[in-house]
């Protein structure tokens, strides 16, 4: 075929660019359609009541078991996962916690003993002189352990706080309301105060980290006793007329927090934990 025998191009369509509207003029029906009328002008009988009945049938059952399954699904999805939740087993690393650094708190003790002893085997007397005195002033320092009467106050979550449910976190004892209670038995007439077996001294502080209130740095659980060695009755009349009081009646009402105070006639207190004191002096510069 030579050049001259090429056919020219073909013009392209003016429509060409109306694609979808060729298609919905030129073939309406659906192919499903065209697909029916070729079965039957080729001979084939067209599909029953029966046919289409049971396939109805097979639509629904499949439709029914896919709900089903979804609606088991988000059942399972919305229930919470067998065994214990998360602040069950925090809770229980806390306990665990706190029994080893109560143990290790009694070794220190221990070991401290043993020092004064040494001390005085070395020194003699003038040793033994000093460490009593060290002693007596650290009963009001909180690093001597004591012993004597006093008054015990007990604070614990409410019953839906104690049980996980969602939207307590408020009735969970907060280190403010700890604060409050302790801060009113020193002005009652306390000599020495634990929380939980830690003693207080002039640098613990109480605070709140995350979900856990923390004493002297240590993570502590509901219940909370505080013991605080004095003359207990007078302890008890005194806090009656503090802020204290009318700060766990609030809670108990509000909250529902649970708070108890009894009278103990034999409360030992382990000594608290020392700390490093500095001291400064005026320069001779100004």
């Amino acid at each position: 075929m030579t050049e001259r025998d090429v056919p020219p191009p073909a013009e392209p369509r003016p429509d060409a660019s109306m694609t979808l509207l060729r298609e919905v003029m030129e073939r309406p029906l659906d192919a499903g359609y065209a697909e029916a009328a070729a079965r039957r002008e080729a001979g084939e009988a067209p599909s029953s009541g029966l046919q289409r009945a049971g396939r109805a049938l097979l639509v629904a059952v499949l439709a029914a078991a896919i709900g089903l399954g979804g609606v088991w699904a988000a059942r399972e999805l919305r229930n919470p996962a067998p065994g214990p939740s998360a602040r069950q087993l925090l809770v229980e690393q806390i306990r665990e916690r706190s029994e080893i650094t109560a143990g290790l708190v009694e070794e220190n003790a221990g070991l401290r003993s043993e020092i004064q002893e040494l001390q005085e085997q070395a020194f003699g007397d003038a040793a033994a002189s000093t460490n009593a005195q060290a002693a007596e002033l650290g009963i009001w320092a909180g690093t001597t352990a004591v012993a004597g009467p006093g008054v015990v106050i007990t604070m614990a979550d409410s019953s839906r706080a104690q049980a996980g449910e969602p939207g307590s976190e408020n009735e969970r004892v907060q280190d403010f309301d700890l604060q409050v209670v302790v801060n009113a038995l020193w002005a009652s007439g306390a000599e020495s105060i634990a929380i939980n077996g830690i003693r207080l001294t002039g640098s613990t502080a109480i605070r709140t980290a995350g979900s856990a209130v923390l004493v002297d740095l240590q993570p502590l659980v509901s219940p909370y006793q505080i013991e605080a060695i004095g003359d207990p009755e007078g302890m008890r009349t005194s806090f009656a007329r503090t802020s204290g009081a009318a700060h766990l009646s609030a809670l108990s009402s509000a909250w529902g927090i649970t708070s108890q105070l009894v009278v103990a006639d034999d409360l030992q207190l382990p000594a608290g934990s020392t700390s490093t004191m500095a001291s400064t002096v005026p320069s001779d510069q100004g």
